[in-house]
């Protein structure tokens, strides 16, 4: 470990952003627009697979994203999906149309699957990704642990979703969860990269959003530890409101990628809580160096 200079933390923190990404809903495609007019050409953008919507239904979100200059990744909730065959459309389809080339794959919330597939392992190890033209494959990664798995079970499932992507020739990456603990996250990260060093990682990040919709999501999305360790603090769910703009775990991060030589970390990706203009926009003022701390 370096020391870190003003200018290289804030390097770093402009870089993070840069190469960072973020995520719409797939009802939004609209949003396509006024988005990219805040974002570099070929910015990464999520469009998220909800319970309410078929994965055919992101199609027109996806499309619409590449007419604007972006770099549309579709999240593909494997016990959503009906079978095996209405995926192979779907992903022939994207990258026909949207250039897709890279997707997420995530095990989705539901108790039971609606198809073939248990967790997001199924659609990687029977090769239909790769048939499809997708290149590279996101797999999720969480810092303060899965509320349902144990952290040795996440670990294995890393080996066998890596595994997997080395003999399909995909190339893999990890998009984590948010968290509201900067330490936890950078603990993380430098476990994978002692892990897996050759993995990019992309941290995830709260967006900016009002603090209702910030506590409805976080115990949805199983990071209650954090929560905890905040109200700990003092900080109740009144206050979370000063939380809800990521500029501390950026600053954290960028300190950890700026004081090493290699940083398995690449990027952040905002999560948006519908909230999609006001993420683009936090991001434009970040690389635009307006929204740094000193």
């Amino acid at each position: 470990m370096t020391s870190v200079t003003t200018a290289e933390h804030t390097e770093a923190m402009m870089e993070l952003a840069a190469c960072g990404s973020l995520e719409m809903n797939a009802d939004r495609q609209g949003d396509a627009r006024t988005i990219a007019d805040l974002l570099p050409t070929g910015t990464k953008v999520y469009v998220n697979h909800l319970l309410r919507n078929a994965l055919s239904e992101t199609l027109k979100a996806l499309d619409a994203l590449r007419a604007a200059g972006l770099d549309p990744v579709p999240h593909v909730a494997a016990r959503r999906v009906a079978s095996r065959n209405a995926l192979k459309d779907f992903l022939n389809n994207a990258a026909r149309d949207a250039g897709v080339r890279k997707v997420l794959l995530i095990g989705g919330d539901d108790p039971q699957s609606v198809g073939p597939y248990r967790d997001s392992l199924g659609p990687l190890s029977d090769g239909v990704i790769a048939e499809c033209g997708i290149r590279e494959v996101g797999i999720a990664g969480y810092p303060e642990g899965h509320a349902r798995i144990p952290r040795a079970a996440l670990e294995r499932a890393m080996d066998e979703k890596l595994a997997a992507a080395a003999a399909q020739g995909l190339s893999p990456f990890v998009l984590t969860q948010f968290s509201f603990a900067p330490t936890r996250i950078i603990e993380y990260c430098a476990a994978l990269a002692k892990r897996w060093p050759a993995l990019p990682v992309y941290v995830g990040l709260a967006g900016p959003t009002d603090p209702l919709h910030l506590l409805r999501f976080a115990q949805r999305c199983g990071v209650s530890a954090s929560l905890r360790a905040l109200r700990a603090q003092g900080m109740g769910a009144a206050r979370l409101v000063t939380h809800t703009d990521p500029g501390d775990q950026l600053q954290a991060l960028a300190h950890y990628c700026a004081s090493r030589s290699a940083c398995n970390v690449v990027g952040v990706h905002v999560f948006s809580f519908g909230g999609v203009h006001e993420a683009a926009a936090w991001i434009n003022r970040v690389i635009a160096g307006g929204a740094l701390a000193a």
